[in-house]
This record gives structure tokens, sequence and C-alpha cells, in this order.
């Protein structure tokens, strides 16, 4: 992180979102400042809040996306989560400190497939011995003055096996199975809510289960490899520095915040109290300890970016503890024909160049002129201002209808290239976006 600047982070943005300038700033600044709390001395460290961000604006302009990315560029544990999927204490449903739990199993799974990626040569190393042990009758005690041929024999055999020539070969190998008996325990709440995983709890009491698989030598050199790595990884570590990265650079994404907002021209629903949400959020949004099957987890550092469309509801609307704990606000901006298309064809994974990579192992060359890019941005446009607007993800749907009978079609029809025009997309979208009735439920 010390590499990366916010005008950097911005740009790294850049590449797979378009516009909204001012929410790219406020996350690059939040992301900055976990590096600049981190150098600062101890004393003053835990001090030091995360200012967490709240983002409003309509759906598919881009909220989630810049959240998504900007975890990737921190290489942090990140977890997107809806607010209106969470009850109140006492319901029956998730209470609010199962993301935390969430976070920290991603992040454990992270990074025990990193120690698993930095010990896997040696784990290839150890595999192979084992494999040579299944393939070669081990040197018995009888055979004294033999020891040089044996390993004679043995170096050629390993030869044999880098080069590919004994890869259908059949070999017998002992594994542990994975079957643990299923016990199912009534609680009023989830055991995964519990911080328990029973399937784990009893896993360890009960001896261990092996079966004899009968695989050709490529299957098991990976089953080798996988069981030598695991023996090479020390899981306490791996815990220990997950939970760290949770603690440090976790980053949580919370949509719908909107969802479970108040306010007078909200109706009353016996199912969940917003308000309890809301206060149950608290806690963990200022900073708590919240138990889970690796210890506990400290939430203080945690950065919490919540979103939401608030049509109907505003940010007043939460309750004024919980808006305190979000003090930096941005607003995105609705995205305009323009936008639409600078979305097509700029960012790395735009919409064109994903259709363009899908189709070539068909054989086929697909390519589109300016003037169909912008009568696509056009159509998207104007069904937004029609129908529901639902930003850019209405490019998906749009390009699905208009090449949908090219994906079909292929590789059957000997088509080799084919050049999409305004006519084209004139030709194929003109009538149902005519139809404001159809153009609600085809795009």
């Amino acid at each position: 992180m010390q590499d990366l600047t916010p005008k950097q982070i911005v740009a790294a943005l850049d590449h797979y979102i378009i516009g909204q300038d001012k929410a790219k700033r406020a996350v690059a600044i939040a992301l900055r400042n976990r590096w600049r709390r981190r150098q600062v001395p101890s004393d003053m460290r835990d001090e030091i809040m995360p200012n967490n961000i709240i983002m409003i604006g309509p759906t598919g302009v881009g909220k989630t996306e810049i959240a998504r990315r900007l975890a990737d560029l921190a290489h942090a544990p990140f977890l997107k989560v809806e607010a209106s999927k969470f009850t109140e204490v006492g319901y029956v449903g998730r209470d609010v400190e199962s993301m935390i739990r969430d976070l920290t199993d991603l992040a454990v799974s992270k990074v025990k497939e990193e120690k698993t990626l930095a010990v896997q040569a040696d784990a290839i190393a150890m595999a192979e011995e084992r494999l040579l042990d299944l393939l070669l009758t081990p040197l018995e005690s009888d055979m004294e003055g033999q020891e040089d041929r044996w390993e004679r024999t043995r170096a050629k055999l390993r030869g044999r096996l880098q080069k590919g020539e004994l890869d259908d070969q059949m070999v017998e190998l002992e594994t542990s199975s994975e079957q643990t008996p299923m016990i199912e325990v009534i609680s009023p709440m989830g055991l995964e809510d519990m911080g328990v995983n029973i399937q784990e709890m009893f896993g360890g009491l009960l001896p261990k289960r092996t079966k004899q698989r009968r695989v050709n030598v490529v299957e098991a050199q990976r089953i080798l490899t996988q069981e030598e790595a695991q023996k090479l990884i020390d899981f306490d570590d791996v815990v220990a520095e997950a939970v760290q990265r949770v603690e440090i650079s976790g980053i949580v994404f919370l949509d719908e915040i909107d969802k479970i907002a108040g306010g007078e021209h909200r109706t009353g629903n016996p199912d969940i109290s917003r308000e309890g949400v809301q206060r149950d959020l608290l806690p963990i949004v200022e900073g708590s300890n919240v138990m889970t099957k690796y210890g506990m987890v400290r939430t203080d550092h945690i950065l919490f970016i919540a979103a939401g469309a608030f049509h109907v509801a505003k940010p007043s609307d939460l309750i004024p503890e919980l808006q305190g704990r979000f003090p930096i606000r941005v607003e995105l901006d609705p995205l305009t024909r323009e936008d639409f298309t600078r979305i097509l064809i700029e960012p790395q994974n735009a919409l064109l160049k994903q259709y363009i990579e899908l189709l070539k192992p068909e054989g086929v060359k697909i390519s589109f002129t300016r003037g169909a890019i912008e009568e696509i941005a056009e159509t998207a446009t104007v069904v937004n201002e029609q129908a529901q607007n639902i930003g850019a993800r209405r490019l998906h749907t749009i390009m699905t209808t208009l090449l949908e009978d090219l994906l079909f079609e292929v590789p059957d029809a000997s088509i080799s290239s084919k050049r999409i025009t305004r006519a084209h997309v004139r030709e194929k979208l003109q009538d149902i976006v005519s139809d404001e009735d159809l153009s609600r439920y085809i795009l």
C-alpha cells in the first residue's frame, strides 16, 4: 500500500469504472489513511478510527464495483452483504455479527491459499517421492548390496515420471475419507451465528476414516501434493494472519442500507424491525469484539462502505448514532449517454471486449462500428428513461438481445466474422424500444 498514492488509486479505479470521481476520491483517501495510520506511533494508532463511507446513488452506477476493485487493490479481505437480509436479534434470520464471521472465513481461505502456493514446490517434490514409493517396491533388508542398482532404477523412474511417460499408469492410494456424521441441532439461532462448526467439533473426536482409491499417476500426484501442502502449513499461523488482516484491513460493503432506514413513510412490518437492525449494526461499526470459530475478532478498524439508492428513504432517516459512524457521504451521478458509450469500450473489462473474447474460441471475429456503439448507448438511455433506471446493467440486457441470434447460431453456422453496424442495432432493437410495454420485459 505504501506504493499507492490516492491519485494512483483513482487512476487504477479508472481502468474499470467510468466517471464517479467524487466517490473514487473518497475511497482512495480512506484506503491511503489505513497505511498512514500504521505509520503513526502505537499509542496514537488505536485512536485513529476509519472514516466509513455512505454512497448514495441509483442502481447500476458503480457503487459495488468501486468497493470491490478497492479491495482488490489493497489485497484486503472483502465482503459484500445486503443490509435487508439481516434481522433484529430475537427474530428468525441472520444477525449482523454473521458478516464478521463470513469476512473472517474468507480471509482464512485466502491466507490458506497463499500459503499453499508458497509451499507448492516443496509439496510437489515430497509428493513425487511418495509416488515413487508406490511405483517402485521399497528396498528390503535382505537386498544388501543392491542399493546402487535400486537407486539407479528409482532415478530412471523419476525421469520418466517427470517427462509424463507414466501419466496413464494406475496406482492405489490410501486417502482420508471426507465424510463426517450428519448431526442436526435445533436452536433458536443458526450454528453459523454461534460461531460454531458442529462438523469440525465431532470430526476431531472421531477417528479418521481412510479408503483405498485406484487412480492414474496424474490424479495421484494432485492428491498427494495437496496432502503434503497441508502438512507444511501451520493452520494456527494461517488463522492468526487472517484475523490480523480482517482487523487491520478488512472491508465490508453494506448494500441496500436505505432498506433498513425508518421514516414516517415506512409502514410497519411484523417480520423485521428496521431500527432494531440499525441498533444491532451500531456496535459492530463503532468497534466491538465478535466471537467467531477462530476466536475473537475486533471490528474497530474494519472499513464499512454503505450504499443505497435512497429513493424512498433519506440518509437522515437512519438513527443518528449510525449516521455519525458514516461521516463521509458521496453522491454518485446518474449515467449519461456519453457514459454508456465509454463503459462499452474503455474499461479493461468493457462489455464489447468481453463478447469479442467470448466468440474467439468459436472462430468468429466480431467488431462494432462507432455508430453501433453510439446506438447501443442511445438505446440504453431511452429504455432506462421509459422503464426503471437500472444504470449500466441495462447494457447487459441490450447486448444479449442484440447478439442472441449470433450466439445461438455459432458454431453450427459457418460464420468467420461479423461486423455490427448502427443499422443492425436499429433493426434488432427498434421494435422493442418503440413498444414500451414490451421493452419493460425484454430490455
